[in-house]
């Protein structure tokens, strides 16, 4: 089980690095956007109701986010072959990145005590990084609710 998380990340910090594995049977590197702006959002689960809302509304604004220039990439602790199950179910259009092992979650400051039905447990706090072009954290949603949420990233994205 990951440690605590790590202190939070705050806006004007530089974003940490990565790469990790994504659906369709790739890596994705945090550099490989060097120079433009990367929506990073952590989910808990693929195909659950949140997560597929928070992921559908993601793919229908892809194209608003390409045009701010900022590209959207999902992280959970999932393993690749359900983010292709996912992907595919749901006809996603964004890249669904596997942090199996928990690190990119910790070093986020995403990995988190929660609380449902009474029981405490550790996972993934819903929670969506702007990176900048210049590799800073320009701004930070934490405990995200998913309605509203992308058209609030997407007026953020246009804004850099």
């Amino acid at each position: 089980m990951p440690a605590e998380p790590s202190p939070h990340l705050a806006e004007g910090d530089i974003a940490p690095t990565f790469t990790l594995p994504r659906d369709g049977d790739a890596e994705v590197s945090l550099s490989d956007y060097a120079g433009r702006s990367v929506v990073l959002y952590f989910y808990p689960r693929d195909d659950t109701p949140g997560c597929t809302t928070e992921a559908l509304d993601f793919t229908a604004a892809v194209a608003d986010f390409t045009a701010a220039g900022a590209v959207v990439l999902g992280v959970s602790k999932d393993p690749v072959t359900k983010h292709d199950k996912f992907v595919a179910k749901r006809d996603l259009g964004i890249a669904l990145l596997s942090d199996e092992h928990g690190d990119v979650c910790e070093r986020y400051g995403v990995w988190a005590e929660k609380q449902m039905y009474g029981k405490t447990f550790h996972g993934i706090q819903r929670t969506t990084f702007l990176i900048g072009p210049d590799g800073k954290i320009a701004q930070v949603w934490r405990k995200v609710k998913v309605p509203g949420h992308v058209d609030a990233v997407l007026a953020a994205a246009r804004r850099l």
